[in-house]
């Protein structure tokens, strides 16, 4: 990974809302094809030393993926995002929220809403990503460092499976 490349994350306690831009030495589609693919995001959307599992991703609005991360104990924490409004190459707009192994989503935590916009310039691709928390609790988890430090770890995953996909 080129260490030059922009990482951004910053928090807005007001509005319980963490904002983070991460560029990508790949273009748009193949970034879009590694953020949207079961089988690339089960490769790289989990911090060291976890790893991701996907139950199903249906990509369209209306659909959902769930997935659970695995700890290298092999503890599956479960999630599910449902999917909002999807406008391909450009921007997801989803709902996430912990669930249970099927799918079934917890009632003890509000759900994040979550924007992620993609654009491409000279073949480097800019991701933003924008979590509006819906609980104090939550975004207090959240709004830490090793929130960012675990983020950039799984975002350092994809760069390495960028350079993979180019590769071949």
């Amino acid at each position: 990974m080129n260490s030059s490349f922009l990482f951004d994350f910053s928090i807005d306690r007001e509005n319980k809302t963490i904002h983070i831009k991460r560029e990508f030495d790949a273009n748009l589609e193949l970034v879009w094809q590694g953020w949207t693919t079961a089988e690339l995001l089960d490769q790289w959307c989990a911090p060291n030393p976890y790893r991701t599992e996907t139950q199903t991703l249906d990509l369209r609005e209306g659909g959902f993926w769930h997935y659970a991360i695995v700890s290298p104990e092999g503890k599956k924490h479960w999630s599910r995002y449902d999917y909002k409004k999807i406008e391909t190459e450009k921007s997801i707009r989803e709902s996430r929220a912990f669930s249970d192994e099927n799918g079934r989503v917890s009632p003890d935590f509000l759900r994040t809403e979550c924007i992620i916009d993609f654009s491409e310039t000279s073949g480097k691709t800019l991701v933003t990503i924008t979590e509006k928390y819906g609980s104090t609790e939550m975004f207090d988890k959240m709004a830490t460092s090793s929130h960012k430090k675990g983020f950039s770890s799984h975002l350092q995953n994809l760069d390495k499976l960028l350079l993979t996909l180019k590769n071949k």
